[in-house]
């Protein structure tokens, strides 16, 4: 994916340039004002019930609770929790295959296809223009070798390749930086795992984490569901998150400082993902396009694997 296009990319989906926080303003000059603001806020947005035992908590946890749900952007979620609930039982949309001259396989690709993209994606990747983009959530292989240590020992087998095929062994190459997006739920973890294992040969300084956002945890009628009396539940906003998220950590700035052109993007859950492919790289620049993807042939038609469809 070209790093232009991932900013329009993220709006046409609906990811604003800068995630909002709503902010719940309250005077105080009596103790019932902050209950009724907050109170008719929620109402707004059908979700009063979130705050009707308020009174109960102690005043600790009342802060808490407060703070919590200024924390929330209550129209982006009130629009996420609508078009689920208009979504369902729904037909799904008309879908079809993908048209044929927009697909290369394997089997097409001329030998001198494909050493002319290989030397095209070593040479940009030596410039630096290339970025991977990680989603995270490791897991663990019965090797023993982590995902993470996997990808990361591709990076640097790239980088090193880079060096020697289009430097000629000179240390004049960028290393390949690596976005790694994780939540709040294990980033922490994840940032330690990295640390204790020296990131796996690569510099410390070619890895930057951060973290995708939350959305509030919701019943089938659309209603918060509570962690705590005082908290409301959150999971993960998914890998669509990673736009609002790249933004409002100004990533995509980072990026363009950088030089970087090209993104890289996949799951970390992916096993057999060529990370940093300069033939793929190559292919894409060649065809000049939005983005591109690389994806498996089903072994039989009902393979329950996901499909690339139009």
């Amino acid at each position: 994916m070209e790093l232009g296009n991932l900013k329009e990319l993220g709006e046409y989906w609906g990811y604003p340039r800068k995630q909002k926080r709503y902010e719940i303003t309250v005077q105080q000059s009596n103790a019932s004002s902050p209950r009724e603001a907050l109170l008719e806020r929620l109402k707004d947005y059908d979700q009063e019930e979130a705050i009707a035992h308020r009174s109960q908590l102690p005043p600790r946890e009342r802060h808490l609770f407060l703070h919590d749900l200024r924390s929330l952007d209550l129209p982006r979620i009130d629009r996420i929790i609508r078009c689920s609930l208009t979504s369902q039982g729904l037909p799904a949309a008309a879908t079809e295959p993908v048209a044929h001259c927009n697909v290369s396989t394997v089997e097409e690709r001329t030998p001198e296809d494909r050493e002319k993209w290989w030397k095209a994606g070593l040479r940009a990747i030596s410039e630096g223009k290339m970025a991977i983009l990680l989603l995270a959530g490791d897991i663990g292989l019965p090797s023993g070798r982590s995902l993470f240590q996997i990808q990361a020992e591709r990076i640097f087998h790239v980088q090193k390749l880079t060096s020697q095929t289009v430097n000629e062994g000179s240390a004049g190459c960028p290393p390949i930086h690596w976005y790694i997006m994780t939540s709040p739920f294990i980033d922490e973890t994840t940032r330690k795992y990295f640390e204790a294992n020296k990131y796996f040969g690569l510099e410390a300084s070619q890895a930057t984490f951060f973290q995708q956002g939350t959305i509030p945890c919701v019943s089938k009628d659309g209603r918060f569901i509570m962690e705590t009396p005082f908290k409301v539940a959150k999971a993960p906003d998914g890998n669509g998150g990673v736009f609002s998220a790249l933004s409002c950590k100004k990533l995509l700035e980072d990026m363009a400082a950088r030089g970087v052109k090209y993104i890289d993007c996949y799951g970390v859950d992916n096993a057999p993902v060529r990370v940093a492919d300069p033939t793929f790289l190559g292919y894409f620049m060649e065809k000049g396009v939005f983005s591109v993807a690389k994806v498996v042939r089903k072994a039989y038609p009902k393979e329950k694997v996901g499909v690339f469809v139009r």
